[in-house]
């Protein structure tokens, strides 16, 4: 199973989200590994009452078998339904990575 497919899988088991869309990033940056990077935009009721860092740690809890075996960087938007509402459905694009070979 792919990185991608056991981090949606997880994702959805846990917080069963409203809406989920994992992205693989990994062509976007520098080195061979082709299940680096991901950008989660995650739409779940269970992020209501809580702030932005504990909705991150809660993320990094999950996926810690993942980032300790790989993934080297995490793109998290998370929001409530009425957050994804007012930010009418759009999460930020990422930006284009600066670091190892890439050339500015």
């Amino acid at each position: 199973m792919s990185v991608q497919a056991i981090i949606e899988e997880k994702v959805q088991k846990a917080l069963q989200p409203q809406t989920l869309t994992v992205e693989n990033e990994s062509h976007r940056h520098s080195g061979p590994a082709t299940e680096s990077h991901f950008k989660l935009t995650v739409v779940a009721e269970g992020f209501a009452g809580q702030s932005l860092v504990k909705r991150h740690q809660q993320l990094y809890k999950l996926l810690s078998e993942e980032l300790a075996g790989g993934v080297h960087a995490l793109a998290l938007h998370l929001y409530t339904p009425q957050e994804w509402t007012e930010r009418q459905a759009a999460a930020p694009l990422s930006p284009d990575c600066r670091g190892g070979s890439k050339a500015d």
